[in-house]
This record gives C-alpha cells, sequence and structure tokens, in this order.
C-alpha cells in the first residue's frame, strides 16, 4: 500500500512547496518538481531520475498510477489540500513527480550527425518564451538547445509547463556566450545570427551544413561578442511597420527554413 500525506503541515510537502517556489533550492537539492502526467511520462522516456511519484487518486487513480508508472514504486497518496499546494496549474490530471536534475554543461551534449542543427538562445528571460523555444526545437528536432547567459533557472515550473514537457525531449545546455561562441568554433559549425546589423535574408543562406542559429532578446537584441563571431548576419524581412517579432516565433521560422532546405537535398 502506497504511504498517504493529508495534510498541508507535513514537512516533506512544505519543502516540496519551496522546491516549486524557489530556484535557489531546486539548484541546491538537484531535485524539481514535475506536474502532469504526459510531462511525467516525457521525463521518464528522457532518462531522468524519477524520486517520487505524488497523486490525488480522484483524479488520478491508482490503477493507472500502477499501469504508467509500474517501476517507480515510491509513490505517494495526497487529498485535495495538499494536491492544491503543489499544483502549479488547475488542468492537471492530479500527478506531480519529483525528479532529478541533469547536468547541462556544453561538453555533455552529443551530436549524431555530420550535420548538427542548434538553436542558440542569448539571455532568454520569460520562461513562456523559453517553453516556446523549446517547443519549436522539439518539433524541428534539433541536434541541441544552447542557452547562453542564462537568466531563468531550466526547471521553473513555467518553463516545464509551456515547454509542455519538451524540456526532457532533447538536449539543453548553458553556458556564457564566450564559452559556447569557443565550443562552435572547435567544432567547426557556421553560426547564423538574427540581427540587424550587416545582415542577409536567410533565404539566401545554405543550412544543409552545420548549423547554429542564434537569436536574441526583443529588447536588446544579441550581444556584440556573438555579432564580430558570426560567419553570417541573416534577417527576416518585415512586411509591416515593426522590425522584430517574437523570439520564439523568429527562432521557428529559421529552424523551418534549415529543416526545408535539408529535406530537400
Amino acid at each position: 500500500m502506497n504511504r498517504e500525506i493529508t495534510s498541508i503541515q507535513n514537512p516533506y510537502i512544505k519543502e516540496l512547496f519551496q522546491l516549486k517556489d524557489k530556484s535557489r533550492l531546486r539548484k541546491r537539492s538537484g531535485l524539481f518538481l514535475i506536474e502532469g502526467e504526459r510531462e511525467i511520462c516525457l521525463a521518464i522516456k528522457g532518462n531522468y531520475d524519477i524520486e517520487t511519484i505524488l497523486y490525488y487518486p480522484e483524479l488520478f487513480s491508482e490503477a493507472k498510477l500502477n499501469d504508467l508508472f509500474i517501476k517507480h514504486q515510491n509513490a505517494i497518496q495526497i487529498n485535495k489540500d495538499v494536491f492544491q499546494k503543489l499544483a502549479h496549474r488547475n488542468t492537471t490530471e492530479g500527478v506531480l513527480a519529483v525528479a532529478k536534475s541533469k547536468s547541462h554543461e556544453l561538453n555533455n551534449i552529443k551530436f549524431h550527425s555530420k550535420s548538427p542543427l542548434i538553436l542558440i538562445a542569448e539571455a532568454p528571460e520569460k520562461p513562456g518564451n523559453i517553453g516556446a523555444l523549446l517547443r519549436t526545437a522539439d518539433a524541428a528536432n534539433v541536434d541541441a538547445v544552447i542557452i547562453a547567459n542564462p537568466k531563468t533557472d531550466l526547471y521553473n515550473p513555467n518553463i516545464i509547463r509551456s515547454s509542455v514537457g519538451c524540456l526532457f525531449t532533447i538536449q539543453i545546455a548553458n553556458g556564457t556566450t564566450q564559452e559556447i561562441i569557443k565550443f562552435l568554433k572547435e567544432k567547426n559549425i557556421p553560426i547564423y545570427c538574427a540581427a540587424l546589423q550587416a545582415s542577409v535574408e536567410y533565404l539566401t543562406q545554405d543550412f544543409t551544413q552545420p548549423t547554429a542559429i542564434v537569436v536574441g532578446t526583443e529588447d536588446t537584441g544579441l550581444s556584440e561578442d556573438w555579432i564580430n563571431s558570426s560567419t553570417q548576419n541573416i534577417i527576416i524581412p518585415m512586411q509591416g511597420e515593426i522590425d522584430s517579432m517574437n523570439v520564439s516565433v523568429a527562432a521557428g521560422i529559421l529552424i523551418f527554413e534549415a529543416i526545408r532546405q535539408r529535406r530537400i537535398n
């Protein structure tokens, strides 16, 4: 029989609530919360170590728990009060998991293609944008996503939610801009920066070779280090009055042009 917790004052539940809200605690403990059946299944598929499953039986039955997570015997049944305390969204399916975070060092990236396609985002801050970038990367099946000068903890619940679990499906690394540029140059991967300066239309470039597409924030764009290290700056021509678009939309256009070129070559 699974253990049961029914009090929001339970020390373990208090610890999990802090884990949900505090990046510092996530980094110190190496643990984070995953909410939702799909997200947990994707984490398991991505070889994340699941420490504990918590489920609210009125929304997520024990039979379903055993069917989906039979290998994960450390399950805790919780009641409505505890579930609502831990849940980050209202439409979740009544199941959460405590998982161990992974290392996201650049050297952990393994390329299985001779022409890897990499999406790089410099200093993205909004969890929703990061999640959308990860969804785009998963949809395109890119070889890796690299976050330069990260300002937000990857295991922020809003990133997990907005990425619909794509955080767990692709290779992700963090590093400083300088570290990433060095990494790309050592591996002879051309750098294509989405920038206005000295740029050409993105459709003129050959993305069938190894390719790193780099996007910056909508407010400040890319740093000079990226501009100076770029193989070629590229631009998406704007047809309206503004000169930029949402970073995840721009990344999607550029990444899927690379995918289109690779399919016809």
